[in-house]
């Protein structure tokens, strides 16, 4: 994820401390995966040398004094031409998993067996997120039905391979 452009979408609202920030990132984006406060304040560091975001006030506080930061026009520029730009699709097309397989066939280790631990894994992770989607609000079902879906992709490709090792086993031997 961008995290910058995230960052500026949030300062559109209104302005923010870093600790408001991060909260609201880690609330809306980053579950499992919280931000560490060293990104935030990198991210921001950045963002400010670049001209996206100013200094908006400074407060003292317990500790170091609090900065308040706020978009600038250029920054609303910049997260405007990011919701606009389409991502690119990721294709996976030498992903890890079929890696594994290739070189087990190579060396003579039961490629099934590692489809089979896949697919266990696969459907592990696929019934904690349909515990996750009963019980959360509805942006995080939707953040559960993506993820689900590609799990889904992914299990049709485990089971289409393991119907065709034999095949794949000659060509790589071959």
């Amino acid at each position: 994820m961008a995290i910058g452009e995230t960052f500026l979408g949030l300062l559109e609202s209104r302005p923010r401390h870093g600790y408001d920030l991060k909260r609201a990132y880690d609330e809306r984006f980053g579950q499992g995966r919280a931000l560490a406060y060293g990104q935030v304040y990198a991210t921001l560091s950045r963002l400010l040398k670049s001209g996206l975001i100013e200094v908006h006030g400074i407060e003292p506080g317990g500790g170091p004094e609090r900065k308040r930061y706020a978009i600038t026009d250029a920054g609303v520029t910049d997260v405007q031409r990011w919701l606009t730009q389409p991502e690119k699709p990721d294709l996976y097309l030498q992903n890890t998993l079929y890696s594994k397989v290739v070189l087990a066939l190579l060396t003579g280790r039961p490629a099934a067996d590692i489809l089979d631990t896949q697919r266990a894994e696969h459907l592990r992770l696929m019934r904690e997120l349909t515990r996750r989607k009963s019980t959360g609000d509805f942006p995080d079902q939707l953040i559960c039905d993506y993820a689900l879906f590609h799990l889904e992709a992914d299990l049709r490709w485990l089971e289409l391979t393991a119907a065709r090792l034999d095949q794949l086993a000659k060509e790589v031997s071959a």
